[in-house]
């Protein structure tokens, strides 16, 4: 598997903005080979965003990163942060847990 890691510090008052512009994007379809995205907060700093976004292999990232709708989305992600963000492409070498839940998703909990 191979992805990216993506660090960033979102604009005062717009981390709700970049959470329902994130939920609101369309999932590249499967035969893409995009596996997952997800976004989380630091704790020592709320607006600083990580987000984390796997492929297949390094091929499928490559083909997606030079897709003229992936340079859409990312000039549209633009409007909400301070400045470009830190890219960290990555080899995955292990993976441990389940893949995430809707709630998990969604910052609510099971059953509420």
């Amino acid at each position: 598997m191979y992805g990216t890691i993506m660090r960033a510090k979102v604009k005062a008052g717009q981390l709700d903005a970049f959470r329902k512009y994130s939920q609101a994007q369309a999932t590249p379809d499967n035969a893409s080979g995009w596996v997952s995205s997800e976004f989380a907060v630091e704790d020592k700093d709320p607006n600083r965003i990580v987000g984390i976004i796997r492929f297949k292999d390094k091929e499928s990232y490559v083909k997606n990163a030079n897709a003229p709708q992936t340079n859409d989305n990312y000039d549209q992600m633009l409007k909400f942060l301070e400045g470009p963000p830190e890219w960290i492409d990555v080899t995955y070498v292990a993976f441990q847990g389940e893949p995430l839940k809707e709630y998990m998703m969604t910052g609510s909990t099971p059953g509420a």
